[in-house]
């Protein structure tokens, strides 16, 4: 379960006493996604706000028992992104140390992003990955899916090259680990619109998890449909009819 955290976080360390103990009760394993308003290529005025907002989540998700850190990972303001590297890379990894420094375990996970305006290609979070051990991608497939724009990457064979992709760069074992958003989406031709039930999208579910499946990844898989429950339980009963 992801607790969604995205406006701001307002919770106390007794609520998150309550949900730690009450998902250990459960078996629940739980992330948090941060605020949306947080963004690594801020301006220098704006950027304490967006890093409050990020390790507030950290902390508050650490003692509801979180153990993965969801967060947008902002706009390139029509920089090119390797220009957009160098301020938001460096803050970034800031933020790791931090967590280090405060022998706080959470893993800081950059989801991928549905607009091609936005930092949060599949690239820009591997190259981020690839700064610290304690930051990896959260891949929202169907962000990935909507973000070119024309229809493509929603297939099993293009989803097994990214998939290949990713262990080249990142280890084979971190298809072990993977933290994965799921939707039907709606787009144009800038990218994500909305989400959408995944029977109302044209999202190729059984394609991509037949690639999962393929590359015997492991991880979690959380719904984020308008209709969650019945979108979570159809990728459950899609997943279990595969393997």
């Amino acid at each position: 379960m992801e607790l969604g955290w995205v406006q701001s976080v307002r919770v106390s360390e007794k609520t998150c006493a309550d949900i730690k103990i009450t998902s250990k009760q459960q078996d629940i394993k739980l992330s948090v996604h941060a605020p949306y308003f947080i963004n690594l290529n801020a301006s220098d005025e704006e950027w304490p706000k967006s890093r409050k907002r990020l390790m507030d989540a950290c902390h508050f998700g650490n003692l509801a028992g979180a153990t993965d850190i969801i967060f947008h990972p902002g706009s390139y303001f029509a920089a090119e992104p390797s220009e957009v590297y160098k301020k938001a890379f460096p803050r970034l990894l800031d933020c790791a140390n931090e967590l280090k420094r405060n022998d706080n375990p959470v893993n800081l996970r950059p989801e991928t992003m549905g607009k091609s305006a936005m930092l949060g290609s599949l690239e820009d979070t591997v190259q981020m990955a690839l700064l610290d051990p304690k930051i990896k991608p959260c891949l929202d497939f169907a962000h990935l899916h909507a973000r070119a724009g024309d229809g493509s990457m929603n297939s099993e064979t293009e989803w097994s090259k990214l998939l290949e992709y990713y262990a080249k760069q990142l280890g084979e074992d971190s298809l072990q680990k993977l933290h994965i958003h799921l939707s039907g989406i709606e787009y144009s031709q800038k990218g994500e619109r909305n989400h959408l039930p995944l029977k109302e999208s044209d999202f190729d579910l059984i394609g991509l998890f037949k690639a999962l499946k393929a590359m015997n990844c492991g991880g979690r898989v959380l719904c984020e449909s308008p209709i969650m429950e019945t979108d979570a339980l159809l990728m459950k009963e899609t997943w279990q009819s595969l393997v």
